[in-house]
């Protein structure tokens, strides 16, 4: 959804978060309010529309490929600098492309292991070498993959980047105070400089969304991101506020930890739980879940049931419809917890983020399992912490969630492949590979179809990642804003934002 409306020049937006981002480092970076705050200033070689199609964004035209499939073409915009004045070339491109692949700890790995070679292959073309052919680039270079580091800021920081970000976008990192604030300015190097009306964003962290709310009531607050449903049923009786939504490509549920003993990125160990051990425990748990009823009282009906890794809105390769989810039955749960002759309740901590939707999420998970034999402990932890304990291991299971995107295999791959790059649950299956390998080869659309529905059943038959609902895109913004962007991606785009008086 966009609005367009004509703006002035000058002001500065804030727009609130709904939990601190991670790293400002894009290849390190996990999280979606993160990608948000990129979109103010780390632009990617190619992007979405409106419509949900590949653009060119820092690429000068979409890629080409070769016939066998093996080498692709990227074309790089002339004319462009980072935020630190360094130049943009294609030799800038290769050294985040192999940054992104190679760096120990990297979250892009996964995306872009099968890159055996990144070369300049002229001063603005970029000539990649894959070991088969991968169909999901051009989408994977659409995201973090694909965004562009000052080579002179990397060069100089190392690691410590995400403390000096320098790339290429409409505005440049200025400073940050862990849990308060990120603030950017815009960029005078920005080739698009005239579109950029805002002086400056200021994104804040503000968990709950009640304050959120109350905050862009009183002006305090000119954007409220990711908001919940029953905080948008408020905003749409206030006059001076405007809803923006849109459909949302990702998922959000629940992860078991099936095999996470040594931490991201590593092969599958084993864990002396019930959950671990005993895969008729996480069919039990996860059949005591009432996806529909989650639904109403938690949101208010606004979202919809999900039970696998691809939406329905995926063009390339439709995911389940909501209404053949599996639905609960504690009868059959008990049977299995009887079979797997486990002693009740079984015990499990749930990490959840410290938001209110999500504490009530996990209140009405616990209510639920606890009928067919579960005793479920609730530990709210702050988001980034949350993440750094399940990466590394520490947890049974944890609201998981994954704001999605066009191509399946970028909803897949990273997860579900054996030591993936942000498989924290610890899942290995060489079939589930195997169909991840298969996919990401494969350009015919119907058969992409059969292989990501096939893989959904294995996946689903692991109950190691138990996919709950869809969110929609819910932003809220004062009425005296335009220009804002929110398309599938779940992002907000601020580049043409402005005040309208």
């Amino acid at each position: 959804m966009t609005d367009d409306r004509s703006v002035r020049d000058g002001g500065t937006l804030t727009v609130a978060l709904n939990s601190d981002p991670d790293k400002l480092d894009p290849t390190l970076a996990q999280t979606l309010v993160g990608r948000t705050v990129f979109a103010g200033m780390c632009e990617k070689l190619y992007d979405i529309d409106e419509d949900g199609a590949f653009v060119p964004q820092l690429a000068a035209s979409l890629p080409t490929t070769s016939a066998d499939g093996r080498t692709v073409t990227v074309k790089v915009r002339p004319g462009l600098k980072f935020s630190d004045g360094t130049r943009l070339d294609a030799e800038a491109v290769v050294t985040s492309l192999l940054r992104h692949r190679d760096l120990p700890g990297s979250a892009r790995s996964t995306e872009l292991a099968p890159v055996t070679e990144a070369e300049a292959s002229g001063p603005l073309t970029v000539r990649l070498t894959l070991d088969h052919p991968y169909v999901p680039l051009t989408g994977v270079l659409a995201d973090r993959a694909g965004m562009v580091m000052s080579p002179t800021a990397l060069k100089k920081y190392g690691k410590n980047f995400t403390n000096h970000p320098s790339c290429v976008g409409p505005f440049r990192f200025v400073e940050r105070t862990g849990g308060d604030r990120i603030v950017l300015e815009k960029d005078p190097n920005y080739y698009d400089a005239g579109q950029v009306h805002l002086d400056g964003v200021l994104y804040k962290p503000i968990p709950d969304g009640n304050v959120r709310l109350a905050n862009l009531r009183s002006g305090d607050l000119q954007v409220g991101d990711q908001m919940a449903p029953v905080d948008v049923q408020s905003a749409l009786t206030e006059p001076k506020l405007q809803l923006f939504n849109s459909p949302s490509l990702g998922y959000q549920g629940i992860g078991l930890n099936v095999g996470n003993v040594k931490g991201l990125g590593q092969k599958p160990g084993k864990i002396d739980t019930p959950v671990a051990r005993d895969v008729r425990v996480r069919e039990a748990f996860e059949l005591a879940i009432d996806r529909d009823l989650l639904n109403k009282v938690v949101f208010q009906g606004m979202y919809e049931p999900a039970c696998g890794p691809v939406s329905p809105q995926s063009a390339i390769a439709p995911g389940v419809a909501p209404e053949k989810c599996p639905k609960r039955d504690v009868g059959r749960a008990k049977e299995l917890l009887k079979e797997a002759g486990v002693k009740t309740p079984v015990k499990i901590e749930l990490k959840t983020s410290t938001t209110p939707e999500q504490g009530r999420v996990g209140q009405v998970l616990q209510a639920m399992v606890k009928e067919a034999g579960f005793d479920l402990s609730l530990r709210p932890t702050e988001y980034a912490t949350m993440l750094a304990e399940t990466d590394a291991g520490d947890y049974d299971v944890f609201t998981s969630g994954w704001s999605g995107r066009l191509d399946p295999d970028g909803n897949v791959s990273n997860f579900l492949k054996t030591a993936g790059a942000m498989n924290a649950y610890g899942l290995g299956d060489p079939e589930i590979d195997r169909l991840i390998a298969e996919g990401r080869s494969v350009a015919d659309p119907a058969r992409r179809t059969e292989i990501y529905d096939e893989l959904t059943r294995r996946v689903q038959d692991a109950h190691a990642l138990i996919y709950l609902y869809r969110q929609k895109n819910y932003v809220v913004a004062g009425k005296d804003i335009a220009g804002i962007h929110v398309y599938g991606d779940g992002l907000v785009r601020v580049k043409n934002a402005g005040y309208t008086r």
